[in-house]
């Protein structure tokens, strides 16, 4: 290794990224390692795999991606906390940043990006948490309380109806959208059909809908809007 490489290494901002698809994640790590001040020191599909490397290589900041098979990208957020106050978290999805930035801030995550945006504002917004600051869009900014989108109005958080759901509610609508039975819904959340079954039913009259079927139609619409 060439010392210019070396110091490279050394110098640079350690990232490393938490991606299910193989081709994004490829993308991913092209786009940060093309910058002098960013290095890929590691890559997870799932989060079971990042919870076991990152502690262990110690990025400065982890990219993440909520839809992860088996433990969420939410809930990877979550246990990265309980141990790591000072990694920079910042969640990179396709899922609706109306819906779950405000729930990525609360548990503990410093940003969120959409993946459609392009490689220039990825980079802005990786290097803006790192240095310290909140990476959200203008309009989520604009709901914050005093400037700040982790203190969110009570009124702006409960604005909608998906609103309402905690995050488990909201893995087991996107479950039933995805057509997943409650057996398969309960694996992935690591719990019982029966309280599967339950959330559904919370969900429902949340929803005010009058049918498991008419949950399921809600279900599958909302997934298919490409807003889940």
């Amino acid at each position: 290794m060439s010392k210019a490489r070396a110091d490279h290494l050394v110098n640079a901002s350690q990232i490393f990224i938490v991606e299910d698809h193989p081709v994004f994640r490829e993308g991913m790590a092209q786009i940060v390692s093309g910058e002098s001040d960013l290095h890929v020191c590691g890559t997870a599909g799932t989060a079971a795999e990042a919870l076991k490397e990152i502690p262990r290589i110690k990025p400065d900041l982890v990219l993440v991606d909520l839809g992860l098979p088996g433990k969420s990208g939410l809930e990877l957020i979550k246990e990265i906390r309980l141990v790591d106050r000072a990694i920079k978290l910042l969640v990179i999805s396709m899922h609706d940043e109306a819906l779950y930035a405000d729930r990525v801030l609360r548990a503990g995550g410093d940003g969120y990006i959409m993946k459609q945006e392009n490689p220039e504002e990825i980079v802005h917004a990786i290097r803006d948490v790192l240095g310290g600051h909140i990476y959200v869009s203008e309009e989520v900014m604009a709901s914050g309380n005093n400037g700040s989108p982790k203190k969110l109005p009570k009124e702006k958080v409960k604005a909608r109806p998906l609103d309402q759901l905690t995050d488990s509610e909201l893995e087991i609508l996107e479950a039933l959208g995805k057509g997943r039975s409650n057996q398969e819904i309960a694996r992935q959340l690591r719990t019982n059909a029966k309280t599967v079954a339950a959330g559904s039913a919370k969900i429902r009259r949340k929803l005010k809908l009058k049918t498991d079927n008419a949950l399921i139609r809600y279900a599958v619409c909302w997934v298919e809007s490409g807003k889940a």
